[in-house]
This record gives structure tokens, C-alpha cells and sequence, in this order.
């Protein structure tokens, strides 16, 4: 007796699936082909299902070395549902292949607003920043469009959303965060942080904490050594009120310089807009054993005070 044929939209993605895990790319593409017609055939709204047929048929594209269509099916699923990191990530590589070094690195980037930890965005980052200054040389940031900003609730629906390989991200997050830190930056890579700091540090000048934290970001990308980066990164936080964020890169500054002035200081006004008045008091105290006479320190130690009594 023959086996049954696919006949819904879902047996035939997990038909086209199991093709790609065998190897099967072309077949694998023709599977999710027909699963798009049925579902567009069917007339029902669902661009969740049809962003995933159009971003795993464009995974068997970049198998084959289509990139072409790589690029036009993960452009359809991210224009169905945006920000969706595989789609991203697929359409970054064919972008890399197809030597389009400067859009490759903007989807790279995107994905590293999402999820700073994910390793092939970080390696393709980096390689991406080699060869644009291989191309254009020391200015080469000032050649770049402006890269999408992923708005906070796009980053919380990548966190919340079930996907075929939540699990495995789970699994792989800490690891892949473990080997970020542990890293070793070169020398190209401890000066390209210092100049993304120094633009952070300019940004922040002009006002513009959003893309100030940016450029920390890259920063810290190449190098997380510096303890300055990360304080400078939590006075961002501080403007925009994201106090627990403040509090984490303030907790890193000091694990690299436990004499950091600014850290401890900027951790003491995020305790304290989170009402931990003990931790906040407890940071201004350590502050004052470095530099006794800061005047900012002894005037937010009597506020504190005041709020713990």
C-alpha cells in the first residue's frame, strides 16, 4: 500500500521538515511550496505559519546556494512577521554569500537587538566589520544606513514565543554567553570597541541615549574588558528608566574595576528608583570609602537615609 500523501498545510511542513533533516534541501523547498499555496489557497489569515514556510524554504535555498531566493523568502516572512531572527539570520548569510557586506551586517545587527548572545550573529558581525573596513577603511560606519531599532516588545515576543527550537536555544543561551565572556579580544578588536565607546560617549552628548546604548553594544561585541563601557551604558539606562538593566551593567562594571566611581554610584540611583534602599545606601557607602569628599554621593546618602528611616 503507498504511503499517504500530505494533504494539510501542516503535514506537509512537517513532511518538508524531515526532507531538510535528511538532506533533502530540493525536495524539502518543493514541500513548502505547496504547503504556502494551500495556506494562501485557504484564504485564512495566519502570517505566523506562512512567515515559517516562507523563512524554512528559504533555509533549503541557502543550502542549495540560492541566494537569491534566500533573500526574497526571508524578506516575505519578516514582512509577515518582523524581527523574526531565523529569517534575519538566513537572509544575513545569503547577503554575506552574495559579498553584500553592509546589508549582511545591518541583519546581523538586528538580530544582536533581540538576542546579544547568539554566536553566529556575533561571528557574522564581526567578519562583516572586517570587510567593511577593508572597503571603505576608518570612516566606514558613516557609509551605513541607520540600523533598525528592535522596539522592546519585538525583544519580549522572541523571549515569550514557542518555536520548533526553544528548547535548544535554552539549552545553547548560557553557553553561548559563557563563550562570549570568555573570549579574548584581539588588539584590532580592544580599538575598535574603544573608537564604538567613544561614539557611544559622543551620542550620549548630544542626547541620544537609544542609540548611545547601540554603540555600547557593539562595543562591548569586540571587547567586554572595559569597565567604563558598561557604566557608561547603565547612565543610559538611568535616562530611560530602565533601572534593573542599570543595576546589571553597573554589577558587571565593578566585577572588572571595584573602585569604579560611576558605577557605583549610577547603581545607588537605580537602587534607590527601585525603592532597594538598603543596597542603594550599602553602594553609596562604598563609594564614599574611595572618595570621601563626593559632594553627589553625600547629597544622595542623605535621600537615602531618609527613605530608610
Amino acid at each position: 500500500m503507498a504511503p499517504k500523501l500530505p494533504d494539510s498545510v501542516e503535514e506537509l511542513r512537517a513532511a518538508g521538515n524531515l526532507s531538510f533533516r535528511n538532506g533533502q534541501f530540493a525536495e524539502a523547498a518543493t514541500l513548502y511550496s505547496r504547503a504556502l499555496r494551500m495556506l494562501q489557497a485557504q484564504g485564512s489569515s495566519d502570517p505566523e505559519k506562512e512567515s515559517v514556510l516562507y523563512s524554512n524554504r528559504a533555509a533549503c535555498h541557502l543550502k542549495d546556494g540560492n541566494c537569491i531566493d534566500c533573500i526574497k523568502d526571508c524578506t516575505s516572512a519578516l514582512a509577515l512577521v518582523p524581527f523574526g531572527m531565523k529569517a534575519l539570520l538566513r537572509r544575513a548569510s545569503a547577503y554575506e554569500a552574495l559579498e553584500k557586506y553592509t546589508l549582511a551586517y545591518m541583519d546581523y545587527l538586528t538580530v544582536l537587538q533581540i538576542d546579544d548572545s547568539v554566536t553566529s550573529a556575533l561571528e557574522g558581525s564581526s567578519r562583516m566589520t572586517r570587510a567593511l573596513m577593508d572597503s571603505f577603511g576608518p570612516e566606514w560606519r558613516q557609509k551605513l544606513p541607520s540600523i533598525p531599532l528592535v522596539p522592546v516588545s519585538a525583544q519580549k515576543r522572541w523571549e515569550c514565543l514557542p518555536s520548533e527550537n526553544c528548547k535548544e536555544t535554552a539549552k545553547s543561551k548560557s553557553k553561548e554567553t559563557t563563550a562570549t565572556k570568555s573570549r579574548v579580544p584581539s588588539a584590532g578588536d580592544v580599538e575598535r570597541a574603544r573608537v564604538l565607546k567613544e561614539e557611544g560617549n559622543e551620542l550620549v552628548k548630544k542626547g541620544n541615549h537609544k542609540q548611545a546604548i547601540e554603540k555600547y553594544n557593539e562595543s562591548l561585541w569586540f571587547s567586554n574588558l572595559e569597565s567604563a563601557t558598561y557604566s557608561n551604558r547603565a547612565l543610559c539606562h538611568l535616562v530611560l528608566k530602565q533601572y534593573k538593566e542599570a543595576v546589571k551593567d553597573c554589577t558587571e562594571a565593578l566585577r572588572l574595576d571595584g573602585k569604579n566611581v560611576k558605577a557605583f554610584y549610577r547603581r545607588a540611583q537605580a537602587y534607590k528608583a527601585l525603592k532597594d534602599y538598603k543596597s542603594s545606601f550599602a553602594d553609596i557607602n562604598s563609594l564614599l570609602q574611595i572618595e570621601p569628599r563626593n559632594g553627589p554621593a553625600q547629597k544622595l546618602r542623605q535621600e537615602v537615609n531618609r527613605s530608610l528611616n
